[in-house]
């Protein structure tokens, strides 16, 4: 075999293996598409109710790193506060019983968001409130961003499937804010 016919076998080799890997790539979000309609869940991200929760990592002041975003065996509340916000230190006695009251169905994460705040007073925010679910910070105040926030507390919840279920700006009686736990934890 010529050097000629190598070269257009190598070249056509080349190109038949880029469009098995082209079309495969591409296959996966379609596939994930499929699924999301299948299981009647939205297409769309967004920090808006119905649709799915921007997902995000942050680090928690235990070191362990916290994800949010897609399905998980639990729903999940994001809780995004300041220490210096008096409404916030008012829910957090609240938020720490219904973390230990509501443990098997929800995941209450703490999201201090450290850009609008000093990190040394919201640890001794956490000290002294002794926080019961897991805080981390927001140092940047990106994962506040994703969720369009403007007050604190804003409260975020999200369905087991990732779905925003409800965006709560401000805080709320025990008695209407466990009254939205319940209805987001029922099966």
């Amino acid at each position: 075999m010529n050097a000629v016919k190598k070269r257009n076998l190598t070249v056509m080799a080349l190109v038949a293996f880029l469009l098995v890997l082209t079309v495969w790539h591409n296959r996966e979000p379609e596939a994930a598409a499929v699924f999301q309609q299948q299981k009647g869940l939205p297409m769309r991200i967004g920090p808006q109710a119905g649709l799915l929760a921007p997902s995000f990592s942050l680090k928690g002041s235990d070191d362990r790193v916290y994800s949010v975003g897609g399905t998980r065996d639990k729903a999940v509340m994001l809780n995004f506060w300041a220490s210096w916000c008096e409404p916030c230190q008012q829910e957090a006695p609240e938020l720490n019983a219904m973390a230990e009251q509501y443990k098997d169905v929800l995941d209450i994460y703490g999201i201090n968001v450290t850009s609008y705040d000093y990190k040394p007073n919201a640890e001794r925010f956490i000290k002294k409130y002794n926080l019961a679910f897991p805080t981390m910070f927001d140092l940047k105040g990106e994962v506040f961003a994703k969720y369009n926030g403007a007050v604190f507390p804003t409260n975020v919840l999200i369905d087991k499937n990732g779905v925003i279920s409800e965006i709560v700006l401000g805080v709320l009686s025990r008695e209407e804010l466990e009254r939205k736990i319940i209805k987001l934890t029922r099966p």
